[in-house]
């Protein structure tokens, strides 16, 4: 019966279109050369988001990086039967070379978070390898599209923009801090809360993408659902601690490494369709913004060929909900200054 099974999803995912992929979410084959880089594809993260991009047939150019490992990735990422071409780059010296010509650049890269590890054990380590990826962007492949998985990203984004406007190659339109994985985790606590299809929801999330800056605004949830107000409180705490559900549950053997790549590959693949002409793609993102007093801030943005087309307004927010915009903005604000100090040090 395995075998019965594996040889169907075999005949759905072959060719490089794929109406299985396409079902997924993925766009149709008929696409024009997309070059995707992946810093940190060895890591946990980095590994299943190599697998989830050489499934999605936007990809023609797959450049796999990170310090070490990445042979063996490549290797075996490139032999799924999907449209992209798969290298793999290791070590600082081919770092160059991965990026040359990409369009998108996801940063998986960095060390995940453990029991006990606090935001700023975290970003002591991993604040160094965004800011030294990031100038070898601003040399390599100034003009793609930037995807910031690595965090803490409310930290990672600003460090981001220093280092680039340093370079010369700032472009607001062109940096995002992935927060895809909150909205991924909004979606699926609510459908299991309001008893509604789970495909057909929509969950903007906003503010940043750590603890309490991560607020769901429930109010604004489609299909709507007639929930008490802490029904609503305890689906937003979830949501919040999220990754601390997944940490604790691992018991210190991983963290949120397979629901992160696929919320990454989400987001990769809305960015590959803005840059291709699609209309109206919308995701929420960490970018530069105004809508709040706040220089960056998640919102629904709109995606096209320059990157961000539009960044949306918050709407109409319940009491609830303003309460928790107010409660966010100073720690968002404190990681934000630390990042742009960290980067200027």
């Amino acid at each position: 019966m395995r075998t019965s099974m594996l040889r169907s999803l075999a005949r759905r995912t072959s060719t490089a279109g794929t109406s299985y992929l396409t079902r997924r979410g993925f766009a149709s084959e008929s696409a024009p050369d997309r070059k995707v880089a992946i810093l940190g594809a060895a890591g946990g993260i980095g590994q299943p988001l190599s697998l989830l991009m050489k499934l999605n047939p936007l990809v023609s150019r797959l450049a796999l990086y990170d310090i070490a490992g990445t042979p063996g990735v490549a290797a075996d990422v490139s032999h799924i039967n999907t449209r992209s071409e798969v290298l793999g780059f290791a070590g600082e010296e081919q770092l160059g070379k991965a990026l040359e010509g990409a369009d998108v650049v996801i940063i998986p890269a960095g060390v995940p978070r453990k029991p006990g590890m606090t935001r700023d054990d975290l970003f002591n380590i991993n604040a160094g390898i965004v800011k030294s990826l990031c100038i070898a962007i601003a040399k390599y492949c100034p003009h793609a599209l930037i995807n910031i998985i690595s965090n803490p990203v409310n930290s990672t984004v600003p460090i981001a923009s220093e280092v680039f406007k340093k370079a010369g190659t700032y472009d607001e339109k062109r940096l995002f801090g992935v927060t895809t994985l909150d909205v991924v985790r909004a979606k699926t606590f609510y459908a299991g809360k309001a008893k509604v299809n789970v495909a057909d929801v929509s969950v903007p999330v906003v503010g940043g993408h750590a603890g309490v800056t991560i607020l769901p605004l429930f109010s604004q949830a489609t299909p709507s659902a007639n929930l008490s107000s802490e029904e609503i409180e305890a689906l937003t705490k979830r949501t919040q601690d999220g990754g601390t559900e997944v940490v604790e549950a691992k018991a210190g053997k991983g963290s949120a490494t397979l629901s992160m790549a696929y919320a990454g590959a989400i987001f990769a693949d809305a960015c590959l369709k803005g840059l291709n002409g699609v209309p109206d793609v919308v995701e929420c993102s960490f970018v530069q913004s105004t809508v709040t007093d706040l220089p960056f801030f998640a919102s629904k943005v709109r995606l096209g060929k320059n990157g961000v087309e539009e960044v949306l307004g918050l709407g109409a927010l319940s009491d609830y909900e303003k309460q928790g915009l107010e409660a966010l903005k100073p720690e968002l604000k404190s990681s934000i200054e630390k990042g742009i100090k960290f980067a200027n040090s």
